[in-house]
């Protein structure tokens, strides 16, 4: 992945009804480290990284790039949410040559199922609308991985076609 280009970071944090969107910070280490080594995080990802290998591959501050937001409740880490630039040589554009910005996340199993996803995307996403004005973001995930279906649908992107990356069949879409 590139960069996502000129923009002003690292951003003051943003606050949502629930959440809050920051920079990360070195206290969020171990749960960087749980989301690699989990298996349901990481289902649809690849699968797990082992923990050892983590333990000595994440850096004291993990994630600290632009595009990068720690998904914050009450002090925790309970996610990410990133938009990074998808890289050209893989299917799924909306541009031409390629580029597209993309919508990643990736949560902890205890925060599953109370829209905490649905309210940290759409908080990067207007963000993204803001910094970027008419650009579309782009998503691509697995038909198999329901949850991930179910937000994008909730997020408003629609579908531009479907391949198969990865072993698996890939649902691409687009908001704008």
């Amino acid at each position: 992945m590139t960069g996502l280009g000129p923009v002003a970071w690292p951003l003051a944090p943003m606050k949502t009804e629930r959440l809050v969107l920051r920079e990360s910070e070195a206290r969020d280490r171990a749960a960087f480290i749980e989301l690699f080594a989990s298996p349901e995080v990481s289902a649809y990802l690849g699968g797990p990284r082992p923990r050892d290998e983590l333990e000595r591959a994440v850096p004291a501050v993990p994630g600290r790039r632009p595009g990068l937001f720690v998904i914050d409740l009450d002090g925790a880490m309970i996610g990410t949410v990133t938009l990074d630039r998808r890289d050209a040589e893989r299917p799924g554009r909306v541009r031409p040559g390629g580029g597209d910005a993309e919508l990643g996340y990736m949560f902890l199993p205890e925060a599953w199922g109370r829209g905490y996803a649905a309210e940290a995307c759409a908080a990067a996403l207007d963000w993204f609308a803001d910094a970027f004005p008419g650009e579309p973001v782009v998503l691509c995930t697995q038909t198999a991985n329901e949850r991930s279906m179910r937000l994008a649908s909730k997020l408003r992107f629609t579908e531009v076609e479907r391949f198969e990356e990865f072993g698996a069949e890939q649902w691409f879409g687009v908001w704008s």
